[in-house]
């Protein structure tokens, strides 16, 4: 069997996923993981880590004959690639300027670009076709733009929801620290549940409102949401139609596909 290890690596989960690569470029995903992002880790830390999570799945590493990855922590650039050579014996396919996307950037400066974003773009087409806006509810929370021709245009960059709850707790002297979900009502009849709603309802309403602007400017896009977040958020808004939690190591598959595992060694 020869597998394909996809690693995206964000700035709070570094999320592993299986490709059998024998199924060709629209294999789904056989299985996936979510570690916490550590820039403190180690090549070993990361590679002991990963190696149990495969076993516990009966995946030897030397059945990972390629692994693809898309980081926006630099300082895990050389972690993660010394992961790939160390623990599976490859030259990983790594996410920069210059690969092989099919998708023409046409932002200020194209390196600028988070690879997570571009790696989105490329999958979004494939899955659902262009135009599109991608939602992506991560750290930040990041909206990407894409016409008919297939052209990224660029986006928005808002705070995420979980650091807009950290920061009404942590400036807030007297407010707890609450759990994000979908209140019960919208009127909340204690502190906690007031939070809850002002949270939710608050972050719906911002991205209901910056879609608004956008579809009125491309009418015809569809759009999509993926992150960690998107379970909670995505369903409550009145744009959002479609859910792609594998969005990333999705496009990560797609993008190996295409430039077929050549990478920078």
């Amino acid at each position: 069997m020869s597998l394909l290890l996809a690693v995206d690596v964000g700035n709070t989960n570094v999320v592993l996923g299986i490709f059998d690569l024998t199924k060709g470029p629209d294999t789904p995903l056989v299985c996936s993981w979510r570690l916490a992002t550590s820039r403190e880790r180690t090549i070993d830390e990361y590679g002991l880590s990963t190696l149990a999570l495969m076993r516990h799945h009966g995946i030897e590493a030397s059945q990972i004959k390629h692994v693809a990855i898309s980081c926006v922590v630099p300082p895990l650039h050389p972690v993660l690639m010394g992961l790939a050579k160390t623990y599976f014996g490859v030259d990983a396919f790594y996410v920069e300027p210059g690969v092989k996307t099919g998708v023409k950037v046409l932002i200020d400066n194209p390196a600028e670009l988070g690879a997570d974003r571009l790696v989105n773009a490329v999958a979004g087409i494939e899955m659902f076709g262009a135009p599109l806006i991608v939602v992506d509810f991560g750290t930040a929370t990041t909206f990407d733009v894409i016409n008919a021709k297939k052209e990224y245009l660029g986006g928005l960059i808002c705070p995420g929801l979980k650091i807009s709850a950290d920061a009404l707790f942590e400036r807030a002297s007297r407010l707890p620290r609450v759990e994000i979900a979908e209140p019960e009502r919208l009127v909340g009849r204690n502190t906690v549940q007031a939070m809850q709603s002002g949270i939710f309802y608050g972050y719906v309403g911002m991205v209901d409102g910056i879609l608004d602007r956008l579809l009125s400017e491309c009418p015809e896009a569809k759009v999509a949401a993926t992150g960690g977040l998107s379970r909670v958020i995505a369903p409550s808004t009145r744009h959002i139609k479609h859910i792609a939690l594998d969005l990333t190591l999705d496009g990560l598959r797609t993008l190996w596909f295409r430039n077929q595992g050549a990478g920078r060694k």
